[in-house]
């Protein structure tokens, strides 16, 4: 039986990065820029909307066009594409440690 991943967690950055973790447990870092100019994709070049909407949903990153995490509107891409085409890449601590930071400094106020 051949393999056929799917993604089980994202974590999207302020630089249109995705990173994708899938179910056999690699890390892959897709780089979302290329799609800003491409069709239904452009709403992405809205940051806000680009880091809040990005989610998992039919079992691959796809951003929540429609708030209700309904499946048959998200924008969302083909696992097997992402997986054999991204990087591998080690988990992003520096990514957790910025948020922990943040997050410090804003409950200290």
């Amino acid at each position: 039986m051949e393999y056929y991943p799917e993604v089980v967690q994202v974590i999207p950055t302020e630089d249109y990065k995705v990173y994708i973790y899938f179910d056999d447990g690699s890390i892959k870092l897709f780089d979302a820029s290329t799609l800003l100019e491409k069709g239904e994709f452009q709403r992405l070049k809205d940051k806000k909307f680009f880091m809040e909407r990005c989610t998992v949903l039919n079992g691959t990153l796809a951003w929540d066009v429609s708030g209700n995490y309904d499946e048959t509107t998200c924008l969302d891409l083909d696992p097997l594409v992402l997986y054999e085409t991204c990087p591998e890449v080690q988990e992003p601590t520096w990514l957790f440690e910025k948020i922990e930071n943040e997050f410090k400094q804003k409950s200290d106020k």
